[in-house]
């Protein structure tokens, strides 16, 4: 089966560095941007900066480059050309009519991947309703060629290659018939969360940059075997496991969608179900590719996309930096990152793929996830069978023996729900004192 052909084209505004965008070299970006192109199988043909000094309403870039990637087209016959930046409506029809091929922007090439990748049915709700909310007001606005629109995922062999006539109104029940399932989708997921909360299993999430190594430490942590690539976007669909740490502990490990520089709007709003998942976890760990050439400006894209969650990376506690891929970094820049994560730094370096620096990250997850939990032995009559219900529901418990009267339970609590259980009509000691302190046994 051949290969699709690619140009991708990184247009540099002059004066118009915003952000993390301004911090990475153009390099590197133009990188990024033949990796999104790789990541739905296209072979490129052609990678180029276009510098441009005055962005022209209806094209973008400038004439002289319009005349002379033309020629470039007709001497390679790209079966697309991809602009890393975003198009207007009517720059990406002037420009497919200027160079007689097919067009897509930065937004519609990650849509192009999503829809690949989306396995689950709720990631294909998600990517459709992206992929319409983009879609609606490049047919709206370009009803003299439809012959060209764009529909469904991927742009090769796609619903929108037969030529399918969507118009608007059609276009907009669709769209609100998909936020009516996320919405179902949505309760589904709180009723979940709230069904994981009774049990006692703190949530771990992890956040961070597409292809910072997440499905990686995953499966370290979970010794699973989650597709992990080189690739961005390797991961579409959230996946959770259940791990136990080496204190005993239990807790689930979810692996996120990465994060991207100009990741669409209309993305984050409709993974905003999955994205819930990160705001209710117990613990969020930002993993982060430390050999990355623009890894501050990486940080900085993730800080911005988690403050839509309402979650400020460095003031809140659940944050931890996981400082990952130091089997790529020099031996002294390496042991730096190593020696700089001991004591109060709220950071962990480690190499998820040879392990290196794994227990260190147990040991933080341990501390901050059980650090203030209370080990306890609990006696309950067995009449009183509320109180052991309660007990199961919220406690870990560790182990159980039984006597004709009670049941005497070893269990790990959190400070907040060891509150409630010793306001209960049981009677408890510290797992390690022979005293007890007791509430009387009614």
């Amino acid at each position: 089966m051949s290969t699709e052909s690619a140009f991708v084209l990184l247009p540099l505004i002059h004066g118009s560095g915003r952000g993390a965008d301004s911090q990475r070299p153009e390099e590197t970006r133009l990188l990024e941007a033949v990796g999104l192109a790789h990541a739905i199988g296209l072979d490129v043909a052609l990678a180029d900066v276009v510098r441009v000094s005055n962005p022209k309403a209806g094209t973008l870039i400038g004439e002289g480059a319009i005349d002379l990637y033309a020629d470039k087209i007709d001497e390679l016959a790209p079966d697309v050309v991809i602009i890393d930046a975003p198009l207007t409506p009517v720059q990406q029809r002037t420009l497919e009519q200027r160079w007689k091929t097919k067009v897509i922007d930065r937004t519609g090439l990650i849509l192009e991947i999503f829809g690949e990748r989306a396995r689950t049915a709720e990631g294909r709700l998600q990517v459709e309703l992206a992929h319409l909310s983009y879609q609606r007001s490049r047919l709206v606005r370009s009803w003299t060629h439809l012959e060209r629109q764009r529909g469904g995922a991927g742009f090769m062999g796609g619903p929108g290659e037969r030529q399918i006539e969507l118009d608007r109104r059609l276009l907009d029940q669709r769209i609100v018939t998909l936020k009516r399932e996320l919405e179902t989708v949505r309760r589904t997921r709180g009723l979940h969360r709230q069904a994981r909360e009774r049990v006692p299993y703190p949530i771990i999430a992890l956040v961070g940059y597409t292809n910072a190594g997440k499905s990686t430490l995953f499966n370290r942590l979970t010794d699973s075997a989650v597709l992990a690539k080189s690739m961005l976007f390797a991961t579409l669909d959230p996946t959770m496991r259940r791990i136990q740490l080496p204190n005993g502990h239990e807790a689930i490990v979810s692996d996120t969608v990465g994060f991207i520089t100009d990741l669409p709007t209309g993305l984050v709003a409709a993974f905003r179900a999955t994205l819930e998942e990160v705001q209710g976890a117990d613990l969020i760990l930002h993993v982060r590719d430390m050999s990355a050439d623009d890894c501050e400006a990486q940080a900085d894209d993730v800080a911005h996309v988690l403050a839509d969650l309402d979650i400020d990376v460095a003031h809140d506690s659940r944050v931890i930096d996981v400082w990952n891929k130091i089997d790529l970094l020099p031996r002294e820049e390496r042991d730096r990152l190593l020696t700089n994560t001991n004591g109060a730094n709220r950071a962990v370096a480690l190499s998820a793929l040879s392990g290196e620096g794994i227990d260190a990250l147990y040991d933080r997850i341990g501390q901050a996830l059980f650090g203030d939990w209370q080990e306890l032995t609990v006696s309950v009559d067995h009449a009183d069978g509320r109180s052991l219900a309660w007990i199961y529901e919220n406690c870990d418990v560790r182990d159980r023996t039984d006597t004709e009267t009670c049941a005497t339970v070893d269990v790990r609590v959190s400070p907040a729900q060891a509150g409630r259980l010793k306001k209960l009509p049981v009677e408890w000691r510290p797992a390690t004192s022979v005293q007890s302190a007791s509430i009387p046994i009614h």
